[in-house]
């Protein structure tokens, strides 16, 4: 039994520091429902503190030393600066402290079918996708979710099944400590390397994760990096899924219906099991589709009825969201923050039937924006129109010396303020009816794609 699961089995009062994190919210929803008292504190006021407290949960404002109160355990955000009072106090009271990551991972292990959705890209679509299918069908999973899915209105659930998905991320080899069932690598790719430094020690990692599984590892057999993580693995279930003929399941006659939206028939074993007409637009979708189709035909789900569950999922919170159609100007959010998936988004938006695409990106942390900063300008050069923001250096100190305007120097066209506000002004002054305006980023720049909706709706510009 490790530390965490030991400590868990002997307290009841749990605080967690920064619970109204989009991780760290479903946790305190399983925790809750299990029966253990909890606290939490968090820095700014928003719509998961609302859900926070509607469980009964007192939440603090702001950090500070007596927000700990009786607490037994503590848990802390990935988020967090250092020398934060409530970890501070928590290691001068003696008191066990532990990572979110390390709360996911004993989670996991209070379930027997844990599914464990892993990659550089598409962790959270799939997840939901997953989510989606099992919970319509009836199979009442628990999940954590790293967004928000419009199916349970919820970024996770507490389910009376036996069956726990969770999104598995990378970042500082947080998927390790998960104790999956089943394994699932959608992709690899250069990602994270002011943690990993080498895509070497990238692979390594996601061997260790793929290798933790004990029943099944579902993986993408298109993928080169992903076939090399996985390369002499033997579990029980070894599940490919691609585009190519050789892969256990596999997508053909991919046809474009409508507005990026695809359609395509599912190959099991070189039988057509079906045809399913995606309600999501991106090329991306149809091998995300096709992982979640062979993951919950693994947990039971007939092909059939995994069609009927897609047909109706409609995405998930920030994944190609749409806020809302004023004047003719339709205003969308995502999450995209690696080139690559700057790349599939801006291409499906610009096969949509939009005038223009205007890409309002916040880059995301001073590491990934330095290391991957042509491959940022080469993709962004997609869209018609680039507003940037910005870095948002999260947990980081910029050591690099990179500025937005590096990058915006290698776009033409391009323009960068300082402030939201400055940015909602600039885009709803000249976007014209038949754009697109997308925001772009894992920060809080969907705060600036709220406040182009209130500058149509202040001059009495009605949502369509």
């Amino acid at each position: 039994m490790s530390d965490i699961d030991n400590v868990l089995s002997k307290v009841k009062r749990i605080h967690m520091v920064g619970i109204g994190g989009s991780g760290m919210f479903p946790l305190a929803e399983i925790l809750h429902a299990k029966g253990y008292k909890l606290s939490g504190s968090d820095n700014n006021e928003s719509d998961i503190l609302k859900r926070v407290r509607k469980l009964g949960i007192p939440v603090f404002l702001g950090h500070a030393a007596e927000n700990l109160g009786d607490a037994e355990m503590v848990v802390q955000t990935a988020a967090l600066l250092p020398n934060n009072p409530e970890i501070e106090e928590a290691k001068k009271r003696g008191i066990p402290i532990f990572s979110r990551a390390e709360l996911f991972g004993a989670v996991s292990r209070h379930f027997d079918n844990c599914i464990a959705v892993a990659g550089t890209h598409g962790k959270t679509t799939v997840t939901s996708m997953i989510v989606h299918i099992l919970y319509l069908t009836g199979k009442d999973p628990s999940a954590v979710i790293g967004g928000k899915l419009p199916t349970i209105d919820s970024y996770g659930r507490i389910g009376g099944s036996d069956i726990f998905v969770g999104e598995a991320c990378e970042f500082a080899d947080t998927f390790l400590h998960l104790s999956p069932a089943c394994s699932i690598i959608l992709n690899v790719d250069e990602d994270h390397l002011d943690y990993f430094k080498t895509m070497d020690n990238l692979k390594a990692s996601f061997r260790k994760f793929a290798d933790k599984a004990t029943r099944c590892i579902v993986y993408n057999g298109d993928d080169k990096n992903t076939l090399e993580v996985i390369d002499g693995l033997k579990k029980p279930l070894m599940i490919s899924f691609g585009e190519r003929p050789s892969n256990t399941w596999y997508a053909a006659n991919i046809n474009k219906v409508s507005n990026a939206r695809h359609e395509f028939d599912i190959i099991f074993k070189g039988e057509k099991k079906g045809t399913l007409k995606l309600a999501v637009p991106g090329y991306h979708n149809v091998l995300n589709a096709l992982a979640a189709i062979a993951v919950c035909d693994y947990a039971g789900v007939s092909v059939q009825d995994s069609i009927k569950a897609l047909e109706s999922f409609m995405g998930a919170g920030r994944r190609f969201e749409i806020l809302g159609r004023y004047g003719g100007v339709t205003i969308a959010d995502d999450y995209a923050h690696h080139p690559q998936e700057l790349k599939v988004t801006l291409q499906a938006a610009k096969a949509m039937d939009y005038k223009r695409v205007w890409a309002v990106f916040q880059p995301f942390t001073y590491s990934r924006t330095y290391m991957l900063m042509d491959d940022f300008a080469d993709v962004l050069k997609i869209a018609d129109k680039v507003v940037m923001t910005e870095i948002m250096g999260s947990r980081e100190i910029n050591t690099y010396g990179v500025e937005t305007s590096q990058l915006a120097a290698k776009i033409e066209g391009s323009v960068w303020f300082k402030t939201f506000e400055e940015v909602a002004k600039y885009v709803t002054d000249s976007a014209e009816e038949g754009d697109l305006i997308i925001t772009l980023g894992c920060g809080d720049i969907y705060k600036a794609a709220k406040m182009m909706c209130e500058i149509y709706e202040s001059k009495g510009i009605s949502k369509e």
